[in-house]
């Protein structure tokens, strides 16, 4: 396929390296200060330490707790009961068509039974009644008027 003496040199591709390309950094910006005048003034404290100095600032209101949730107009143990019952009735309305489907299949089975009973039973009937009345006899055969018998076995 290729000539024996042609030097197999590699074949060199160029390569393209990619580097990412960082973004800076999104900042939200701050929206800009105004001064704001408080509703009303303050009240301003001043407390006296044990070694006499005097320290004045503003009384500092302790911290109100967020409001409790809010309840649900229906309670939990309303929506458990509900939902329990709910499921209940399904495993019931399940049982009783797993019931309905169980008959049904009996019947079914019990009338595929039966008519193989009357197939077989009609099949032997055939093989009994077709001797043309003369149990246990054999088969007569009339040529001629002549009368033979075969087939005729004692047992």
């Amino acid at each position: 396929m290729y000539p024996e003496h042609t030097p197999h040199v590699p074949v060199q591709r160029a390569v393209e390296v990619h580097q990412p390309t960082p973004y800076p950094p999104t900042v939200p910006a701050a929206a800009p200060l105004a001064p704001v005048q408080p509703g009303t003034v303050p009240a301003v404290a001043s407390i006296v330490l044990p070694d006499g100095r005097v320290v004045t600032g503003y009384a500092i209101n302790p911290a109100q707790s967020e409001p409790a949730a809010a309840k649900p107009a229906v309670s939990r143990t309303a929506v458990n009961v509900a939902l329990g019952g709910a499921g209940f009735l399904a495993v019931c309305g399940g049982l009783i068509l797993l019931t309905s489907f169980i008959a049904a299949l009996t019947a079914f089975i019990t009338q595929l039974v039966i008519l193989a009973a009357v197939i077989f039973g009609g099949w032997i009937a055939v093989q009994i009644f077709s001797t043309s009345g003369h149990r246990g006899a054999g088969t007569t055969v009339n040529i001629r008027k002549a009368t033979f018998k075969r087939n005729h076995f004692h047992g």
